[in-house]
């Protein structure tokens, strides 16, 4: 068995904190997040009818918007200043696919702020078309790859994936 790595939010005593990041010089992070919003034919259907609006182009937007806000929705995560964020909003077979990217130079990763603006912008999706169908399913939330930063480049391995 693999040993588990020591986890960065925790002190000596167990308690939940923020990492320290100040010693850290400053790179170019880049990351990119993808989720799956599973819908019936019917509600794929339906999409250019939804008299909310285009759900695909809201819900590009508001993955966007999520990115941003990341550090007030998730506690131990810093604020970013983000240069770059960028949420791809498809129709597929089955449902919608969602990739995020967003880039930074800073002290430290943004794959907090890809991963929330891919589950924003999901949920969005699941927001916008719930009254076409009440079973759609927010699946595979996932990091795809991420560049930077001390431990430089990972990327999803086709193995790894659900």
């Amino acid at each position: 068995m693999k040993k588990m790595a020591k986890l960065s939010h925790f002190d000596e005593a167990g308690q939940a904190r923020m990492v320290d990041v100040s010693g850290k010089a400053p790179t170019r992070r880049k990351a990119e997040a993808s989720v799956f919003v599973a819908m019936s034919p019917e509600a794929l259907e339906a999409l250019p009818h939804n008299p909310k609006g285009n759900p695909l182009e809201v819900a590009r937007i508001a993955g966007i918007q999520g990115a941003k806000r990341t550090a007030e929705l998730i506690p131990m995560c810093h604020p970013l200043p983000l240069s770059f964020v960028d949420v791809q909003v498809t129709a597929a077979p089955g449902g919608i696919a969602i990739r995020a990217t967003a880039a930074t130079t800073a002290t430290t990763g943004v794959e907090m702020e890809a991963l929330t603006a891919a589950a924003v912008a999901a949920l969005t999706v699941y927001d916008m078309c719930k009254a076409a169908d009440k079973g759609i399913v927010i699946r595979d939330l996932v990091l795809e790859r991420k560049t930077g930063g001390k431990s430089g480049s990972w990327q999803r391995q086709r193995q790894e994936s659900l």
